[in-house]
């Protein structure tokens, strides 16, 4: 069966054939650790993750890279804000981002790649760049790519040289920039005292990297001179990846990745995520709401990776007893040995995933897969193991929570006064139950006890 994603590049589906047979090399870009990072950031994480799964699930062996921008505008500002050094103010950051992915069911990438241990390597491609004019040297010594110089860039964004007009003869020295900006770009900044004593003395200079040479030293460093697939959410297209494409294959001259992936963004109030707007959420504000991180990764596997969703508490709250519910349904197959996966429910979800990650219709599958009568406990629980290698939502650990005979005793009480229809001692009793960290659902076969 083959397996379709859709790229970026050709903006199209395509079957998905690898440059290695049963081999995949796969480059995600990871986070800049001057901050928590907000969850519209960790659905690029959850999304890399589920693909990553997928084709493990599908027989690839995967060796996946993920950078950590550890140098840059932003961890430069805001250490010195902190008057903390480089180093100690991203390692913080670094750390904190570890235990988030750990808390998302996220399977660590082959290897993480910190900029700062690859300084050497941004060296060599920039004097190589240098070398074949594609590059040059501004007056303070900083090293921009000249845009004009490479035919194919615009390529994946579908920005045009002639659309820039009077911009496309300038530079730019911040490390992002809208498309509006789009200038010649730094791979080389000039040291300047707002740097403070975050500098490298090397070969160019005394100066440090631009943001979008880290990426390619460390994907080719890695991976090779050629990738089979990229990923990072949409707003990483341009100028980021179009600048990573040209002065790659400017110094390879090979195409640089094969397959370009990208999300689509986590709104809020319909609005992108942004400290500006003051709609900016971490997952610690999901998890003091007493709300599971896995609720949220599962709130997203709901709809495309490729399809804009819109936060409101709600629909997580929403998402979470949904969880809650198959996991309910998941322990209630009892403790029997796992029997063998249903084939007719594999062979869909292979399908299923297998189409461009089509996550909404594995979870469909799965609610049907735990409705279905004629399947065995044992039988259901092999295939739900077996889904959720690539769902991520962690069924394995799952273990029969032990109520409190204190909790039992009151659930028993207020059964009786709602079976006799004292309805105000049965919802006092309901509410003591509530303050002790639990809740009493009434189901058609009895009450249920959840903790909350």
């Amino acid at each position: 069966m083959p397996i379709n994603f859709y790229n970026t590049l050709t903006r199209k589906k395509e079957e998905f054939i690898p440059l290695k047979e049963g081999q995949v090399g796969m480059y995600s870009c990871g986070p800049t650790v001057y901050t928590y990072p907000h969850i519209g950031n960790y659905k690029a994480y959850i999304f890399a993750d589920t693909l990553k799964r997928t084709l493990l699930y599908s027989g690839f062996e995967v060796n996946h890279i993920m950078n950590i921008t550890d140098v840059d505008d932003k961890t430069i500002r805001d250490s010195q804000k902190e008057h903390k050094h480089l180093k100690e103010f991203t390692k913080f950051y670094t750390e904190e981002f570890l235990k988030d992915i750990e808390s998302l069911n996220i399977l660590k990438p082959t290897k993480f790649t910190k900029a700062t241990d690859y300084i050497d390597k941004m060296v060599k491609i920039v004097k190589n760049l240098l070398d074949k004019k594609i590059a040059y040297k501004s007056v303070d010594g900083s090293v921009y790519f000249d845009i004009k110089k490479f035919k194919n860039y615009g390529q994946l964004s579908g920005v045009t040289l002639d659309q820039l007009k009077e911009n496309a003869a300038g530079r730019i020295t911040n490390d992002e920039y809208d498309k509006e900006n789009a200038q010649d770009f730094a791979l080389w900044k000039a040291y300047d005292e707002k740097d403070g004593d975050v500098f490298w003395q090397t070969e160019l200079g005394k100066g440090r990297p631009g943001w979008h040479i880290e990426c390619s030293a460390m994907s080719i460093e890695n991976l090779g001179e050629q990738i089979d697939i990229h990923t990072g959410g949409v707003d990483n297209i341009f100028p980021h990846h179009e600048n990573e494409i040209a002065q790659s294959e400017s110094y390879t001259g090979k195409q640089f990745v094969k397959y370009w992936m990208h999300n689509e963004w986590v709104l809020v109030d319909q609005k992108k995520m942004s400290k500006s707007f003051k709609n900016f959420y971490t997952l610690r504000d999901i998890t003091e709401k007493g709300i599971s991180p896995v609720a949220y990764r599962f709130w997203l596997l709901m709809a495309n990776y490729r399809t804009r969703v819109n936060f409101v508490w709600e629909a997580l709250e929403g998402a979470e007893t949904a969880l809650k519910r198959l996991y309910g349904l998941y322990l209630g197959l009892g403790d029997t040995p796992t029997g063998e996966i249903e084939a007719k429910y594999q062979e869909k979800f292979t399908e299923f995933i297998q189409d461009d990650l089509d996550t909404p219709r594995a979870l469909t599958l799965l609610w049907d897969l735990m409705k279905d009568e004629s399947a065995s406990n044992a039988d259901k629980k092999a295939t739900v193991l077996d889904f959720d290698k690539v769902l991520g939502l962690g069924f394995a650990d799952l273990k029969e929570e032990i109520i409190p005979d204190e909790i039992k005793k009151l659930a028993e009480e207020r059964e009786f006064a709602r079976k006799n229809k004292d309805f105000k001692k049965s919802d006092d009793l309901r509410g003591k139950i509530n303050s002790l960290g639990y809740e009493v659902k009434d189901l058609a076969e009895g009450p249920k006890i959840n903790k909350i």
